[in-house]
């Protein structure tokens, strides 16, 4: 799965409908003007991420060379902000984010989602890596065995499995050299449930 950032679906979709009307693709100044990029050497990064995740080719040595490459047709996408990082490890404090990310509609089932990045090793063996995205259901309670984004102590934010424990509540990671976090119920809040897993490549 490739994610994109919000400004790089927008310039994905004016490619798509300059190509559809004009037969060729716009050039550097044309696509920078649209966006007002006075750099084209951030219109140049910006395309050269699309090419790397995918969804365009381009031949490096002429202009109006961008053809865009089928991806899975049919699997409409939805914009959801992306709120920062998540600690797949030692608790980190969380880092709130202004942007947003495209994410398959099939991996979103509530409309109150959004998705965060993961850092740390902690959750492997669940096939969750650093720099990960995971889709959150903006969720205050879980069930026992559920991924969550814990809140300890009002500061900390983790990813964890969810466990209810002779009145304690443990946090289970998924790599066998980490130990698990277990905590007071009254010290915790839920802040989310995961419901999916992205991987950039």
């Amino acid at each position: 799965m490739q994610p994109l950032t919000k400004r790089q679906r927008e310039i994905l979709d004016y490619l798509t409908d300059f190509i559809h009307q004009h037969g060729y693709a716009p050039s550097l100044q044309e696509i920078g003007g649209r966006f007002g990029l006075s750099s084209l050497a951030t219109v140049h990064k910006h395309l050269s991420n699309l090419q790397e995740k995918g969804f365009i080719r381009r031949a490096w040595n002429r202009s109006r060379s961008v053809e865009i490459l089928p991806t899975n047709v049919g699997t409409r996408s939805i914009e959801l902000p992306l709120m920062g990082y998540v600690a797949a490890g030692a608790p980190i404090e969380a880092i709130p984010s202004a942007e947003s990310i495209a994410v398959p509609e099939t991996l979103v089932r509530k409309l109150d989602t959004y998705v965060l990045r993961v850092r740390g090793d902690s959750m492997v063996d669940e096939h969750i890596l650093e720099g990960d995205f995971v889709i959150v259901e903006n969720r205050k309670t879980a069930e026992s065995g559920e991924m969550v984004i814990a809140l300890l102590d009002r500061d900390e934010v983790t990813l964890k499995t969810f466990f209810r424990e002779n009145g304690k509540v443990r946090l289970q990671p998924a790599n066998k050299s980490m130990k698990p976090i277990l905590v007071d119920p009254a010290k915790l809040q839920i802040q989310g449930v995961v419901v999916g897993v992205m991987r950039k490549y």
